[in-house]
């Protein structure tokens, strides 16, 4: 599916939220918890403002309270604006609910003062009109985290969405490891071309310097260990459910061997059919690889 405005409802603890991440995931700007009313005029005023976003995921639920009470005209008037929009109503049976409260320990939004179940009660009354105007109603009673995943990214992604991104990044030591990084590789044992005069004005996107890497006999070797702990490791990662992958190379001054070692690691996943993207940290405003 390619739907580009999609309603996000149902029942508490049947996996909104988990949803919503993964609508994220798949390149849809989401917002949580909007009032009904406000619905057509967020698509009106991301047009107006020349913002506007290719695919939006808009979540309703209990937490609106008295806002409920307006869905169905909210619902037409949106359906009005954007015609292809849908409904999706996550729902679970109520003793799966019951048992998503008690491991969360979370207060029910809809709180009746009394039992959970109760509170179960009363939220299905409440959502019983927007359930009526679901083009699609998710069961999720048999679902976990990660089987509700595959199932999003199966019917709403498409095959880019669903492969990994991974972004490839080259620092110095001297300034620290990147704190977002996945995979930390320390190539300090390569030879330095900082000691070599007409190399050391350059960095590793230049092609002298690029050589004098590729050169080491230990270059290669490297470069096969990494390539096999990758063909390994990103598919155990996608089949988790991981989606971004942040690769980080790292020598002393992050200017020669560690920004030719994300160039070359770039390579070998682009002819293995993976996005990536490259940045040097240590370049200054010199940081996107050349390609």
């Amino acid at each position: 599916m390619s739907d580009r405005v999609l309603v996000i409802s149902g029942m508490s603890g049947a996996g909104k939220s988990s949803a919503l991440r993964v609508f994220e995931d798949l390149g849809y700007y989401c917002v949580d918890n909007l009032p009904p009313p406000l619905m057509a005029t967020f698509l009106e005023l991301t047009e107006r403002g020349g913002a506007t976003f290719d695919r939006v995921a808009l979540a309703v639920d209990a937490r609106t309270g008295g806002f409920l009470d307006d869905f169905g005209a909210a619902w037409a008037r949106l359906r009005e604006h954007e015609p292809a929009s849908r409904l999706l109503f996550f729902d679970a049976d109520d003793a799966t609910l019951m048992q998503r409260f008690s491991e969360t320990r979370r207060p029910h939004p809809v709180a009746t003062g009394q039992a959970v179940d109760r509170s179960i009660a009363a939220e299905r009354e409440l959502m019983a009109p927007i359930r009526e105007h679901a083009d699609d109603v998710i069961d999720t009673t048999e679902y976990n985290v990660w089987t509700l995943r595959q199932f999003l990214m199966s019917g709403f992604g498409s095959d880019a969405d669903r492969g990994m991104r991974i972004a490839l990044t080259s620092f110095g030591f001297r300034r620290g490891v990147p704190p977002n990084a996945d995979l930390v590789f320390d190539v300090r044992f390569l030879p330095n071309p900082h000691y070599e005069a007409e190399l050391r004005p350059q960095s590793g996107l230049d092609s002298p310097v690029r050589e004098f890497v590729e050169s080491q006999p230990a270059t290669q070797t490297f470069l096969e260990h990494v390539d096999g702990m990758l063909r390994f490791l990103l598919p155990q990662y996608a089949a988790e459910g991981k989606t971004y992958l942040t690769v980080a190379f790292g020598c002393t001054g992050g200017r020669h061997r560690s920004v030719a070692m994300a160039c070359m690691v770039d390579e070998l996943l682009r002819q293995q059919g993976y996005a990536t993207t490259v940045a040097h940290t240590d370049l200054g405003g010199d940081r996107e690889a050349r390609r």
